[in-house]
């Protein structure tokens, strides 16, 4: 059996592609200083290694911060209007385990600053968000957790 010239050992290739063994390159997954959703269940957030069990803001760059509202119905305007300070592009606000949308009064602040805003289910945040923040992107997840009873 023909082996790679490489590391990968035998290989049942033809003849003409034995010693076309791919070439991989491995890319950390993550960017120094950039907050990264590694981990999300139904009743916990984990960002970096360390896990949350409520509401939270989580900024492309910086301190991961609390939010009070844990349901859609729990929502106002004070709610969004908070995210400008994180001076973000672009908000993903996670709605919990389904998609609802909200007024788009409660988001006027961000909307008026031309600050995009996208609404899904916090799974679906959490994983847009990633692949926007791993752009370097200006990002901000926010994102609810409903309380547990």
């Amino acid at each position: 059996m023909p082996s790679c010239a490489l590391t990968c050992g035998p290989s049942r290739a033809p003849p003409t592609l034995v010693n076309r063994c791919p070439i991989v390159k491995f890319q950390p997954d993550t960017l120094d200083g950039t907050n990264v959703i590694t981990r999300h269940d139904v009743d916990a957030l984990w960002v970096g290694n360390v896990r949350f069990g409520h509401s939270l803001l989580v900024p492309w760059a910086g301190t991961v911060l609390p939010w009070a509202p844990a349901r859609p119905e729990d929502l106002v305007a004070e709610h969004f209007e908070a995210l400008l300070a994180l001076q973000p592009e672009l908000v993903i606000f996670g709605s919990g385990p389904r998609l609802k949308f909200v007024a788009p009064a409660l988001m006027r602040a961000l909307i008026d600053r031309r600050i995009g805003v996208e609404t899904m289910d916090t799974p679906a945040a959490c994983r847009t968000y990633n692949v926007l923040a791993s752009e370097g992107r200006s990002v901000v997840a926010a994102l609810l957790l409903p309380r547990q009873a």
